[in-house]
């Protein structure tokens, strides 16, 4: 098989998953406690009203009909109205993306900046003190949520030391402290792996081969075996674009910043359900895609992988 056939086959897998997650995310937000007319009707109104509500929002419509409208309508790259705010919900997810887009992207950056490295030290520098602080490290990066960190480094830094500010957003100053509280606890994830990985290939009869023909431990290690070591952590990239999102909603809310994870907190508050639904779509897509990424990256990592 050609690595376009490869691709083809890929994205067209991603179509019978994606309906799958848009009938869970339709359902689950269907099922949620609490009616939306509630937002859309004005205090103590009537019977009357609230009919009129129901069948102007078509909440009355089978569930079948309100799915397959809705599918429609994102087909067609329209998100619906807010219960709330009556605006474009595409517009309002539109001002939000790229204030989460921008920590998280950095926040990934981060992550894989400190994995990689004290992945491959703690695999060459095996059972040394070396080996024993990247492990330490992983060992007190996972004990601890995000959020956690997140109050920590502002305890820190912009409290005690006031080297950066917690609040606002738009420069790259004020983009740090989330980024590092996200990045921070993917990384020791990532370290491990690296590390398992790394040993690993160098315990492969290739790389007991390039030493025997007298090539530099130098380029043994960064040549042959990370090339080899590298496709776990790719495995690990869809899944990590997924943990970035999901916990990014939650260090938003800590530095009270303007994303998409804040508009999600006050949507559910609200009862906003086509935004609601709107962005667990999102989010659903983005991780769908990040694993999709993933396994064309195998492909161009590892030859083999393109003819399975």
């Amino acid at each position: 098989m050609s690595f376009q056939s490869y691709l083809a086959r890929r994205t067209l897998g991603l179509i019978p998953k994606l309906l799958i997650a848009s009938g869970v995310v339709f359902m689950l937000v269907q099922i949620t406690p609490g009616d939306p007319v509630t937002t859309l009707a004005p205090p103590r109104a009537s019977p009357e009203t609230i009919e009129a509500l129901r069948n102007k929002w078509r909440l009355n419509d089978p569930l079948y009909v309100q799915y397959l409208t809705w599918i429609a309508n994102m087909l067609q790259g329209d998100l619906g109205i807010s219960a709330a705010t009556r605006r474009p919900v595409t517009e309002m997810i539109a001002l939000r993306v790229p204030i989460s887009l921008r920590f998280s992207a950095l926040a990934l950056f981060i992550s894989y900046a400190i994995a990689i490295p004290f992945g491959i030290i703690g695999a060459i520098k095996q059972h040394t003190v070396w080996d024993y602080l990247s492990m330490g490290f992983v060992l007190l990066a996972i004990s601890f949520p995000s959020f956690w960190f997140a109050i920590i480094l502002i305890l820190i830094f912009a409290i005690q030391l006031q080297w950066v500010s917690a609040v606002g957003y738009g420069t790259i100053g004020l983009l740090v402290l989330p980024a590092v509280a996200l990045g921070l606890r993917g990384s020791a994830i990532e370290t491990r792996v690296m590390r398992s990985s790394m040993i690993e290939t160098l315990n492969e009869k290739f790389i007991t081969a390039s030493r025997a023909h007298g090539l530099p431990e130098r380029s043994v290690v960064f040549k042959h075996a990370l090339r080899n070591a590298l496709i776990p952590i790719i495995t690990l990239f869809g899944l990590r674009l997924g943990y970035i999102l999901a916990s990014g909603l939650v260090i938003e809310i800590v530095f009270n910043r303007p994303g998409v994870g804040h508009l999600l907190v006050d949507s559910i508050f609200k009862r906003d359900y086509p935004v609601v639904r709107a962005i667990l779509m999102i989010l659903v897509t983005t991780i769908m895609l990040g694993n999709f990424l993933a396994d064309i990256l195998y492909g161009l990592v590892d030859p083999r992988i393109r003819y399975e």
